[in-house]
């Protein structure tokens, strides 16, 4: 399952230089994450009451081309790999209109209890919801 959404590039999003400043990227990218998740049916928060939180342990970004003030971009986001004790999460951010990537991502996350104990197995729920989005390619 490949999720997306679109963003504007606002003023604050920006460095000196007029273009994205690297951490915005991150944040559009975690966006995208969630997103992810809450179609899945995957609330973080309700997760976090169950006694499960999902850090990411590994991020590789590949920064390709800057966006600029004032652009449209789309972030694409879609899990790649879940092997039962950690999830892959591909993610793209794309200009709208060239088409062009600006970033090519993957974030690798596990679960862990409140308590930061790491889960040896992904939870149930966790575990259900991942192999149902390694299944079906759709866009939402």
């Amino acid at each position: 399952m490949k999720h997306t959404f679109e963003q504007k590039v606002f003023y604050a999003d920006t460095d000196a230089y007029g273009v994205v400043w690297h951490g915005t990227y991150l944040r559009w990218l975690e966006m995208g994450r969630v997103y992810l998740c809450e179609k899945l049916g995957l609330d973080l928060v309700t997760l976090k009451e169950q006694d499960v939180l999902l850090p990411v342990t590994n991020m590789n970004v590949k920064y390709k081309m800057s966006a600029k003030l004032n652009d449209d971009i789309i972030i694409e986001t879609e899990i790649s790999k879940f092997n039962g004790f950690s999830v892959t999460f591909k993610q793209v951010i794309l200009d709208k209109v060239t088409g062009k990537k600006c970033i090519e991502a993957e974030f690798d996350a596990v679960a862990v209890s409140n308590d930061r104990k790491l889960y040896r197995r992904m939870p149930d729920s966790l575990q259900k919801a991942f192999e149902e989005a390694l299944k079906c390619p759709e866009l939402v």
